[in-house]
């Protein structure tokens, strides 16, 4: 599994971050350090899983997806991406075995670094309840802490976002959507 965000403490605690707190609170749960550094990526091992943070920044995801996948010799349907996602409702997440990118550029790296669709991924809702305007910059937004207000449902988030990986590690993709969205 691949968590998505951007390498940094000036990023550590951004909304764009949230798919690298769900696979570091997955790596803690399973007792793994991501320490190891390959790939573009900090890397911990875990039966039966590779867990990673990719260390490229958010637009250029593809590549350290792609050399770990290289490396473990994972098919892209072996492979669980992990990213916020401003099309959801902070605090909604939503799991699917393929598709495009939706307008994610890091997805939309990941999957043209892999040459396929066929990427399992965990979606992580960041937008707020009203929505955005049209044409509207999210850089600034995706980019900025959450507030105070919303610390709350994030951190249920990153919570809900781990028991869906433990989920599609124990039980694959079909269960773990079945279970979580809705």
């Amino acid at each position: 599994m691949v968590g998505l965000g951007n390498p940094g403490e000036a990023y550590a605690e951004t909304r764009h971050n949230l798919g690298f707190r769900v696979v570091e609170r997955c790596a803690s749960r399973l007792g793994v350090s991501l320490d190891a550094e390959e790939c573009a990526a900090r890397v911990g091992d875990a039966v039966p899983a590779v867990l990673a943070l990719a260390q490229t920044y958010m637009n250029r995801s593809g590549y350290a997806v792609r050399c770990l996948a290289e490396r473990v010799a994972a098919q892209p349907r072996d492979i669980l991406v992990v990213y916020d996602d401003v099309s959801l409702p902070l605090g909604r997440l939503r799991l699917r075995a393929r598709g495009g990118a939706g307008g994610h550029r890091g997805m939309e790296s990941v999957i043209e670094s892999l040459r396929s669709e066929e990427v399992p991924r965990l979606r992580l809702g960041i937008a707020p309840e009203e929505g955005f305007e049209p044409g509207a910059d999210l850089a600034p937004f995706v980019l900025a802490p959450f507030t105070a207000a919303e610390r709350e449902r994030a951190e249920e988030l990153v919570e809900r976002g781990a028991e869906a990986v433990s989920a599609w590690l124990a039980e694959g993709i079909e269960a773990a959507m079945n279970r979580f969205n809705g």
